[in-house]
């Protein structure tokens, strides 16, 4: 019986889920029942991580036992960093992230209880240590010693400070912040189904993880922040944005941080907030040159091909302003995307079934060896 084919699974629904649902008509991103858009208005990230994790957003004592909790867990081990250290200089930040996930598992004896409050504990711890070895990714490949989580600081705070050895302004932190809870969680983009497929056979969190780290590396799904920086730098001004995408386009080059595999006529509800959060650190520095390039860049790109900017296209500016490396962007959305990857992982875990798809076979047939 002939199957149906589609081609990257595009349109197949292969999972039921109670975490999130990409509403593409109503222009929402849903996460437990509410909109994320609103939620990156309204709350904290550790307020999003609570529901992700827990499945309800916490009260105000609830947020404060839940920042304590992810405090006491972002001690990265000391060996870890000499594991860590000795290949960095030879990889990028992505590479680094993603054989401390592996290591890490080394470290916890729950490795191998898949019980949902063991789940819940390793998946708090994640998000807790991600971001330590994402911050330090340049420390470690220079030598130098990596900067430790301070107990004073949310966990927001302590990420930013973690990054660039300041402790950030208020202003910084909220936009920081917002962009934290919006690269959260995403339905079902193609890192999340790796740590649902491996998370299928009953593997460990830190296996699942490892995983999405591997797939969002491909520069398919993750790198687009880091290229459209390098883009924004590369024409220095908004006529220089023109000119570049217009060359690019020309020669049939894809311009990064455009169009969506979901997104398909609308622009990404996540890049409309990321692009008010970039105006308010354009107000902050007085500087609006960031801002200009990319709202042309945006009006060329509907203008030439009809498509619309996605969160990277946005997040990527408002990164640089806060002087985050451009190598780290991507391990900053994997450590935000943690929190999601923990609630999918678990919900895999506890209402499982195995992952085996079937293929649309094209060779040949009938053959037979010579004798």
């Amino acid at each position: 019986m002939e199957q149906d084919f589609r081609p990257g699974l595009e349109g197949v629904i292969a999972s039921e889920t109670a975490i999130s649902f990409l509403d593409v008509e109503a222009e929402q991103i849903v996460i437990r029942g509410y909109d994320l858009i609103e939620l990156a208005q309204t709350v904290r990230f550790v307020d999003v991580v609570g529901l992700l994790i827990d499945g309800a957003l916490p009260d105000a004592n609830g947020r404060v036992k839940l920042e304590k909790e992810l405090q006491f867990e972002s001690t990265v081990p000391d060996v870890l960093w000499n594991i860590l250290g000795y290949s960095a200089p030879h990889k990028n930040g992505m590479d680094i992230l993603r054989t401390g996930i592996s290591a890490l598992a080394a470290f916890d004896d729950e490795l191998d209880d898949r019980s949902h409050a063991a789940n819940r504990r390793k998946a708090l711890r994640l998000i807790a240590k991600i971001p330590a070895i994402v911050a330090n990714c340049g420390r470690l490949q220079t030598g130098e010693t990596p900067i430790a989580p301070r107990a004073d600081l949310s966990f927001t705070a302590n990420f930013l400070y973690m990054i660039t050895g300041q402790e950030p302004v208020s202003e910084n932190e909220a936009a920081f912040d917002q962009s934290l809870i919006v690269y959260s969680e995403h339905e079902m983009p193609n890192s999340t189904f790796a740590a649902r497929v491996i998370a299928s056979t009953q593997a460990d969190i830190y296996g699942a993880f490892t995983g999405a780290v591997a797939s969002l590396k491909g520069t398919l799904h993750g790198g687009a922040n880091e290229a459209v920086m390098h883009l924004l730098l590369e024409a220095e001004t908004a006529d220089g944005v023109e000119k570049l995408i217009k060359q690019k386009l020309a020669a049939k080059e894809r311009i990064m941080g455009f169009g969506h595999r979901v997104y398909m006529r609308k622009m990404d509800p996540r890049a409309m907030l990321m692009k008010d959060a970039l105006a308010k650190l354009s107000d902050l520095n007085g500087n609006y040159d960031l801002y200009n390039m990319c709202d042309r860049g945006e009006t060329i790109m509907q203008q030439e091909k009809g498509l619309y900017p996605n969160l990277d296209y946005y997040a990527a500016p408002v990164y640089y302003l806060l002087g985050i490396p451009i190598d780290l962007y991507t391990p900053i959305f994997f450590a935000a995307r943690a929190s999601g990857l923990g609630a999918h992982v678990i919900e895999q875990h506890e209402n499982n079934r195995l992952f085996r798809p079937r293929v649309k076979y094209t060779g040949p047939r009938g053959l037979h060896p010579q004798v």
